[in-house]
């Protein structure tokens, strides 16, 4: 069985995960940044890195990802709150493998991205943007 690449893409899974790549080169970039270039903390720098990613992720999550077709304001306050609870998820996991298990701090942000992506996920698919458009936006 053959599997083109427009396929494999329609699975928002599979889309929600290429907005997140991009999303962690340009965050992990601008943390690693900040905290090499301006000696910021490690909350700081993760905030900052987190915060200028997810602009570009909203646009691409609620468009490409998701087939969004509710209002933007409401899906706009519902991302946001998806992704603080993500962000938390992810700063306690930062933090706890810098404080609890001294983890490098250059090694542990990367932990953190696998409880922000999970929550996010999920977060988004069935609460910031339910309201889709089309049966292909509700494929897993």
């Amino acid at each position: 069985m053959r599997f083109s690449l427009a396929q494999v893409t329609k699975s928002t899974a599979v889309r929600y995960a290429a907005v997140g790549v991009v999303n962690t080169v340009v965050g992990l970039s601008i943390i690693y940044a900040l905290k090499y270039f301006l000696e910021f903390g490690d909350a700081i720098a993760n905030f900052v890195g987190y915060a200028i990613a997810l602009c570009g992720g909203y646009a691409l999550n609620s468009r490409w990802t998701f087939n969004y077709a509710g209002s933007d304001v409401s899906g706009i306050v519902k991302y946001l709150i998806v992704l603080a609870v993500a962000y938390a998820c992810n700063l306690i996991t930062v933090l706890t493998a810098i404080y609890q298990f001294s983890v490098d701090g250059y090694y542990a942000q990367p932990l953190g991205i696998v409880p922000y992506t999970v929550v996010g996920y999920l977060g988004n698919r069935f609460f910031a943007f339910a309201q889709t458009r089309g049966a292909s936006a509700a494929r897993e």
